[in-house]
Parts: structure tokens; C-alpha cells; sequence
């Protein structure tokens, strides 16, 4: 299983984490992504197929503390982040800009 973080616009802010089969994570981080916007998932896969994916993490909630890792982070009404995000919707490869220098050497590794 793999651990996806909800980044959402709720006032609650909890950001919860949710657990996604190999298979379900392949569908909505295609290609070595480890981010996503919602709306860019339904587009991609339509409604009805982006909802048949993601119905099943909802029942598969976990405490943070209890993660061993985030492997993808689903961004909610966060159109505004979009500019923000790298285009290939991958953490290594956020601008060097927006990032430490610890981050840059790290990151650098894993490109």
C-alpha cells in the first residue's frame, strides 16, 4: 500500500493520509509523479473512472503518526498552486528557488 496526503481548502486543515493500492496510485500518479491536482485527474481519467479510483481510499484512512513515508500528495480546490507545482508533478523537481540548499543536493540525487 501506498500513503497519499490530502492537501485540501478545509477550514479543518487535517490534511489527512489515506492508503492506495499499487494499482490505484499508478492511476492517479501516473508516470513517477508523486503529485497531483484533483481536476487534473478527472480530466485525464473522466469522472466516473477518476471517482472509482479514489471511492475505495476513503475507507482506507491512517493516523499520521503511523506512516511510514508519504508517497503522493492529492491536491483539493488548490487550482491557485498550480503555477507553483512542477510541471512534471514530481518533489525532485521543484525550482530551485523554492527550495533549500539540503533540498536542492537531495533532490539532486534523486533525479
Amino acid at each position: 500500500m501506498k500513503n497519499v496526503q490530502i492537501i485540501d481548502g478545509a477550514v479543518n486543515a487535517t490534511f489527512s493520509v489515506f492508503q492506495a493500492t499499487a494499482e490505484e496510485f499508478e492511476a492517479i500518479f501516473p508516470d513517477g509523479r508523486d503529485m497531483e491536482l484533483v481536476e487534473d485527474l478527472i480530466d485525464r481519467l473522466g469522472d466516473d473512472a477518476a471517482g472509482a479510483v479514489l471511492a475505495p481510499l476513503w475507507d482506507r484512512p491512517m493516523l499520521k503518526r503511523d506512516a511510514l513515508g508519504i508517497h503522493g500528495t492529492l491536491f483539493y480546490d488548490n487550482e491557485d498552486r498550480r503555477a507553483h507545482i512542477p510541471p512534471s508533478k514530481r518533489e525532485v523537481d521543484w525550482d530551485s528557488g523554492s527550495i533549500n540548499q539540503a533540498q536542492r543536493v537531495l533532490f539532486a540525487k534523486h533525479r
